[in-house]
This record gives structure tokens, sequence and C-alpha cells, in this order.
């Protein structure tokens, strides 16, 4: 009865017009007051922001902050493929003819996921990593391998949560939400960066919409509040970082694995 209920919450809330009135409100100057507030309720690593709180115009802006240089090193050793985000794990693993097996207890296909784009004949035995970003998490999303952008999709859809409760409980959060999609190729295949909105998140935004090259590392997007990324390797050319598993956390830079060419 309490997780019925909790769902029916989740269904009232999880509207695109509350998430424009949030959306309108963290872009506020007003909204500068409540970042003292927000620090200590999620104890925010301040001090790896580029500025003093103080100079941010809004809690968007804060939310939205850049690093000091140095903050998150990269792993730069031959073929990496890292993180693209600080986040925790939810799900990794192989994804099995075309489905993501077991994520929080429920499988999503890739034809549900990428809005049935031809790219995912790429990716049906390929490898998956689901990476939650909490409020208190860096939010800026960074390219997990050098390449050019080979296309870009949005796809509108819902804001539903995707913490742990959404995606327990509420059917298919990843495939039904907003999404912002990034193909890169790269020397030895395709990535996707599939990044998905939420509860809260008023938009997904590109750090710069005229990029279409990238180094690994390189700023590539941000959510306005917390999210998931979910990236996707292309079929036989990735072997994951031996022990990383779900509940583990990462930060952007960390080494998931390898890229390798296809045999």
């Amino acid at each position: 009865m309490a997780k019925t209920l909790l769902r029916l919450m989740t269904e009232l809330s999880s509207r695109k017009w509350i998430s424009r009135t949030v959306g309108a409100f963290s872009k506020s100057r007003g909204s500068k007051a409540f970042i003292p507030y927000f620090v200590r309720t999620y104890d925010i690593p301040v001090q790896e922001a580029e500025k003093d709180w103080k100079e941010y115009r809004s809690l968007n802006d804060f939310f939205t902050r850049k690093l000091k240089p140095g903050m998150r090193p990269l792993d730069l050793s031959e073929h990496a493929l890292i993180s693209p985000v600080d986040a925790k794990i939810t799900a990794a693993g192989p994804i099995s003819a075309g489905t993501l097996l077991n994520v929080k207890g429920q499988n999503y296909t890739l034809a549900e996921l990428l809005n049935h784009s031809p790219h995912r004949e790429k990716y049906k035995h390929g490898y998956a990593f689901v990476l939650y970003l909490s409020p208190r998490d860096y939010h800026r999303i960074h390219a997990p391998v050098s390449g050019r952008r080979i296309e870009s999709e949005h796809i509108k859809g819902k804001v539903y949560p995707v913490n742990d409760f959404g995606l327990t409980h509420m059917r298919s959060v990843l495939s039904r939400n907003e999404r912002l999609i990034t193909y890169i190729a790269h020397d030895y295949g395709e990535v996707a960066v599939v990044k998905v909105g939420a509860m809260n998140v008023s938009s997904i935004q590109y750090a710069d919409t005229d990029t279409s090259t990238w180094a690994q590392g390189d700023d590539l997007a941000y959510f306005e509040f917390g999210s998931t990324v979910v990236l996707l390797t292309q079929s036989g050319t990735f072997e994951p970082t031996p022990g990383l598993q779900p509940g583990d956390s990462v930060k952007m830079g960390t080494l998931l694995g390898r890229l390798k060419p296809i045999h």
C-alpha cells in the first residue's frame, strides 16, 4: 500500500510544468540564498569548486559549477574508457541480445532506451554502465573517449526520479524519461552517452552546441540537478576493469575499462 501511494505521488509530481517551475526558481537571483542550505544538506565539497559559493548568481549556477583545475585527474593509460561523471554505479554488465539486464530488478531494451535508433544494432552485445548522480555530485558530463560526434538525439519524455526508489518501483524509468543521446566515434568503434533527465531536472544542456569533436575528458554537457548517465560501448570493443560493480562510486576520469579493436 505504501509503495503504491509513493508511486502515485511520484506520478503526480513528475510533470514537466513542475520541473520547469523548479528550474525557473533555481535560476533566479532569489535562489542564491538557498546555496548554503544546499551545501549543508548534501555535504557538498565546496573546496573543489572553481569559485567561492558567494560568487555564484543562483542555485542553478552553483549546481552546474566547474571544478578547480586538477580536481579530476584523468586515467590516460592506453585505450582507457573513463567515467564521464562523478556517480554511483547503479548497474554494469554485458548487453544481452539488445537488452540491459537487471537494472534495479528491471530489464531495458536498447530499442526503447535509444528510441528505436538504427545505432542500437551496434550495441546489441556491447557493455553498459548506469551511472547515478546524486545531488551531492559534480554535475558536469565529460567525454569518456576522444572522438567525434556522429549524431545527437533529444527525446522528450517524463521526469521521473532516477534514484533507487524510482528505478526499482517505477516502470522503465530510463526509457520513459527525457534523454539527450550523443553517439561518439572513436578509434575502435562507437560509444553512446545517454543523459537521462529526472524529477526537478529542468533541462540537459550541451556545454557547447557547436562542438562536434572532443578530447577525452573535455566538457560535454551538464545536468541542472541530479540524474543518470547510461554509457554504452559497441559490441566487441570493450573490456571492463575487474572488480567494478554496482554500488561502487566513481569520479570523472576513473578508468572503467579498456577499448579494443573489433575482431
